[in-house]
């Protein structure tokens, strides 16, 4: 396993997961009962982006760079204003991945699990959340965890699955897991991350899930330019199982402005659309 993802980290492909993470786990604080979180592929939690990784790339200038100081309309930032808050709370040299704003917006009784293969991401995962005693890291493959971790104790939570897509067939291979662990566990919300490069990794996700009839699944997808180069990463999208009801729409009034801002060439937009069955 290569992948890195300090060298990617606050990219506009960062946006778009952690805005909609921050969006339901707000939503999920709605109700007092607990609930919990599995990321299965977790990464270090925290990112340096004045460090050697972050700068050799300099992506996080085309992401959070963008939106960190611009405000944008009214709907736009009732999108981005979960995510932003955690944002104030960090200085600007660091980045919150997805365990961090979890860890954030955690209450005293909610569980979070976390999944980390690469054996130095996972030690430095460990130290970046600290005692948390709501939290828990494991060095393990996310894959395995899906499998064996689901249903939690808890009857609310979240799963996030985000591969580093360096392998062939990560689409299918999401699909087959995901279906796998809805079946085992049918209410969670589920948010599945992929990279868009071209038309056909995306049938390879959409596809499967549409013949296999899961209801309630929505796909969103923010793209910076128009896919088709399968070596070009256009833009990122998230399959989401049991969004929160008024997610749709809230992602329908400000996500499109926000691809604006986050364009890097022709095509760029943003959308949700519901997976038919």
């Amino acid at each position: 396993m290569n992948y890195r993802h300090a060298f990617h980290a606050g990219n506009f492909a960062d946006v778009l997961k952690h805005v909609v993470l921050a969006l339901v786990v707000r939503h999920l604080n709605l109700k007092p009962a607990p609930w919990s979180c599995l990321d299965t592929h977790a990464g270090v939690g925290v990112y340096d982006l004045g460090g050697e990784e972050a700068g050799r790339t300099g992506e996080w200038r085309n992401g959070v760079g963008r939106l960190r100081d611009k405000r944008l309309s009214e709907p736009a930032e009732a999108l981005l204003a979960p995510w932003r808050a955690i944002l104030a709370e960090m200085s600007e040299d660091q980045y919150p991945g997805s365990p961090e704003i979890v860890r954030r917006m955690a209450r005293a009784g909610d569980r979070i699990r976390l999944c980390e293969k690469h054996p130095r991401d996972a030690a430095a995962l460990a130290r970046n959340m600290g005692r948390d005693r709501r939290v828990k890291c494991v060095e393990i493959d996310g894959w395995t965890a899906l499998n064996a971790w689901l249903p939690p104790p808890e009857r609310r939570g979240l799963v996030l699955v985000d591969p580093p897509f360096e392998e062939p067939g990560e689409h299918g291979r999401m699909a087959e897991a995901f279906l796998k662990a809805h079946a085992t566990w049918p209410t969670g919300t589920y948010l599945l991350w992929r990279p868009i490069k071209d038309k056909a990794g995306c049938r390879a996700l959409l596809e499967p899930l549409s013949r296999a009839g899961v209801p309630n699944l929505l796909n969103v997808e923010l793209l910076v330019r128009e896919p088709g180069d399968p070596k070009v990463l256009a833009g990122s999208g998230l399959v989401i199982a049991n969004p929160p009801w008024t997610l749709r729409a809230e992602l329908e009034a400000g996500l499109p402005e926000i691809a604006r801002v986050l364009a890097q060439g022709a095509g760029a937009r943003g959308f949700v659309q519901a997976i038919s069955v």
